[in-house]
C-alpha cells in the first residue's frame, strides 16, 4: 500500500510542479503563487498544501529541480567523453551548462538571476547547487593524478584568501562521503581557486548571453564559451589545454 501512495504523491508532485514552472515562466518567481497552481490544477487548496505548505516550499522544489537540471546535462556530456580527455571532459561541461541554460532560461534566471524578494534558500539546495563545479572539480582531481599538471605553475593565492579557502573547503567536506571530501581536501588552493574562478566564469558567461549583457558587443556566444572553457582550462592546468 505504501508504494501505491508513494507513487500518487509522486504523480501529484510532478503535476504541480510542472504548472508551477509554466507560473514562472509567465510571471517570474515573485509572482508564484500556490493559490494559483491550485486553481489552474482544479485540485482543492488543502490537497497542494498538503505537498508544498507554501510559497516558499514550491520555489524550493522548483530551484532544485533547477540545479539538478543543469547538473544532469552537464555531468551526460561529461561522462560521454574518454576519461583521459580532460580537455574535452571539461569542455563538454562548459557547452551543456550552456545548452541548459538556453533550453529553460526561466529556470536559469530561478537559480542565477536576481534574488527572489522574502525568499531564503534552505540546506536542500546546497546540494544540487555545487554538483556542477564538484564535476569540474573531479576533473582537475584526475588530471592532477596523471603527468603534466603542477601546482606549482598556477597563480598563487594571497594569504588570507588561502586560509579562507582552506577553513571552507574543510567545512564542505566534512559532510561529503570519503571519496568526494578526500577529493576537496587534496586539491592545492591554487588548484581549488581556480576550479571556483572556472565556476563563476562558466555562469557569468552564460548570465550575459541569457540577460542580454552581451548584445551589440560578442554575436559569437558559442565560439566565445569555447574560449572561456578552454582559458580556464588552461588555468586549472589540464595537460593539453
Amino acid at each position: 500500500m505504501s508504494g501505491i501512495r508513494d507513487r500518487v504523491r509522486a504523480e501529484y508532485v510532478a503535476e504541480i510542479t510542472e504548472v508551477a514552472r509554466r507560473h514562472l515562466a509567465e510571471r517570474g518567481a515573485a509572482g508564484l503563487s500556490v493559490r494559483a497552481v491550485t486553481r489552474e490544477l482544479g485540485m482543492a487548496a488543502s490537497a497542494v498544501y498538503r505537498y508544498f505548505p507554501n510559497r516558499d516550499a514550491l520555489l524550493t522544489a522548483l530551484i532544485v529541480a533547477a540545479y539538478e537540471g543543469a547538473a544532469d546535462a552537464a555531468g551526460e556530456a561529461e561522462a560521454a567523453v574518454d576519461r583521459d580527455d580532460h580537455v574535452g571532459r571539461w569542455t563538454a561541461v562548459f557547452r551543456a551548462v550552456r545548452a541548459w541554460a538556453l533550453a529553460h532560461p526561466h529556470e536559469y534566471a530561478l537559480i542565477y538571476g536576481s534574488p527572489v524578494p522574502g525568499y531564503a534558500a534552505p540546506r536542500d539546495t546546497t546540494e544540487p547547487a555545487t554538483r556542477v563545479v564538484l564535476l569540474l572539480t573531479r576533473i582537475a582531481h584526475d588530471a592532477r593524478l596523471g603527468p603534466g599538471l603542477d601546482p606549482a605553475d598556477r597563480t598563487p593565492v594571497p594569504p588570507e584568501l588561502r586560509a579562507d579557502l582552506v577553513a571552507r573547503i574543510g567545512h564542505v567536506a566534512a559532510d561529503m562521503d570519503p571519496d568526494r571530501a578526500e577529493m576537496l581536501t587534496s586539491a592545492p588552493p591554487e588548484t581549488a581557486l581556480a576550479v571556483i574562478d572556472a565556476w563563476t566564469a562558466l555562469f557569468g558567461t552564460v548570465g550575459f548571453e541569457l540577460f542580454g549583457h552581451y548584445d551589440n558587443i560578442i554575436d559569437a556566444r558559442e565560439a566565445h564559451l569555447e574560449r572561456v572553457a578552454r582559458t580556464t582550462a588552461r588555468a586549472v592546468g589540464l595537460p593539453g589545454a
